[in-house]
């Protein structure tokens, strides 16, 4: 059954075990993801507010750019709330695994579903680090190969949004990244063991309050 309209919002969210938040205006040319903040800010504050009311209990995956500040305002709608649980609040960065992986393979010479390259930090230019250190499989690379794969990963993004000349930014690819990052979280709702990925989330691990890790 679908649902148009804030109007039916409601009706949309109540008794979701999952919502996946992808709305939000896309990157045109010369635009970065801090510019989309004054428009798909306020989307997200909506939606959340909605999810607070219809379905608080629910697995959050959070597309809408910036990742880096719309999953912080969802945290703070959530809290306003009294609904906040930052285990299922989840800032989605797998297309920068995605691409990672993909630059990786075409360097080894491999198949990319046989890479996996851990990304870390967050979800715009240099705060997102691949950790090509810890690739699998194991393997090494040189100080030029190592400079080259994280300025492609890091600028993966506006390379497809100049690509396509104010035609839109990578929908396609964030499609595949985002099935695949809500797959596994319905499989660990299924309570499917050693499911593993990277994502944007509440966090200890740095002094940061998010910071994008293998969750």
């Amino acid at each position: 059954k679908g649902f148009l309209g804030q109007q039916q919002l409601e009706n949309a969210l109540t008794g979701m075990d999952l919502i996946i938040i992808p709305a939000g205006v896309p990157r045109k040319p010369g635009m970065t993801r801090d510019d989309l903040f004054k428009i798909n800010a306020g989307i997200v504050k909506t939606l959340c507010e909605g999810i607070a009311k219809c379905c608080p209990n629910a697995i959050v995956n959070l597309i809408s750019n910036p990742v880096n500040s719309t999953v912080p305002i969802a945290a703070e709608v959530f809290k306003k709330a009294g609904t906040y649980d930052p285990k299922k609040l989840l800032g989605v960065t797998m297309l920068d695994v995605v691409r990672a992986n993909t630059f990786v393979a075409e360097v080894l010479g491999v198949d990319p579903r046989e890479v996996d390259v851990p990304v870390v930090g967050g979800h715009s230019g240099v705060t997102i680090l691949p950790l090509l250190s810890q690739v699998k499989p194991p393997c090494s690379f040189t100080a030029e190969e190592t400079e080259y794969l994280t300025r492609r990963i890091q600028d993966g993004g506006t390379e497809v949004v100049q690509a396509k000349a104010g035609a839109g930014s990578a929908t396609l690819s964030m499609a595949y990244a985002a099935v695949k990052f809500a797959d596994a979280c319905l499989r660990g709702l299924k309570g499917g063991a050693g499911i593993v990925e990277c994502a944007f989330v509440s966090s200890q691990v740095t002094e940061l309050p998010f910071f994008a890790s293998k969750v």
